[in-house]
């Protein structure tokens, strides 16, 4: 029998926390812990080793971005846990800090999307996984704002949708079933972008993650 994904929440909205808590153990996940404060958040990762921690942005004690510096941390760490960033706010700075130079086991999530449960807990157990899942909205304002002598200018329309459906984690299925177009297409544009961001030696796995980098270092 395979043991249920292990969660710890940290958010200081109560009912929130109860409310995402509850949706995870009906999806069949364990939920470890809750914690309402940041700077408790690192050393119940440590005591606990669950499998991702979903993290609010703002959080006591300062309720400034406390829950954001708890998540890196936890990636410096070193302890294996995934993290799921939640945030109010479409801010493009706090992904990238969070992702920096690994874009493996990371998620960063408008707080809307708990809405869509279904979505919500695929992005969950994907993160966990080891894959990526990045906000559509915050995708969006990241390739409308690219700068000069930008690598992803080298992509044509339809492989910058690619990227950016791979940049919210979706595999090229679910990139297939957005697009409206079939799996094998997807995998022709996929290496396409490859090629073009001169991404043509590493592992495919490794490509997809130094692609959505590519894009975001390019913002």
């Amino acid at each position: 029998m395979v043991a249920p994904l292990r969660v710890l929440i940290a958010d200081d909205e109560v009912l929130l926390s109860a409310g995402v808590a509850r949706l995870l153990e009906d999806a069949g996940m364990e939920v470890v812990a809750q914690v309402s404060s940041a700077d408790l958040i690192l050393d119940k990762v440590i005591a606990l080793r669950p499998d991702i921690a979903v993290v609010d942005v703002q959080m006591p004690p300062d309720r400034t971005d406390d829950g954001l510096r708890a998540a890196i941390e936890i990636r410096r760490s070193g302890v294996g846990t995934a993290v799921l960033a939640l945030s109010n706010f479409l801010e493009e700075r706090y992904p990238l800090d969070l992702i920096d130079d690994d874009a493996t086991g990371v998620g960063y999530l408008l707080k809307t999307r708990i809405g869509d449960v279904e979505s919500f807990v695929e992005s969950v157990r994907r993160v966990a996984a080891g894959g990526s899942a990045l906000d559509p909205e915050v995708v969006q304002r990241m390739v409308g704002r690219r700068r000069r002598d930008n690598p992803i200018d080298r992509l044509t329309p339809r492989e910058r949708d690619v990227l950016s459906l791979m940049a919210e984690g979706k595999s090229n299925h679910g990139i297939a079933a957005s697009l409206g177009i079939t799996p094998a297409g997807v995998e022709k544009h996929v290496t396409g972008l490859f090629h073009k961001l001169g991404l043509v030696d590493e592992p495919f796995a490794h490509r997809r993650v130094m692609a959505v980098l590519t894009m975001l270092r390019a913002s």
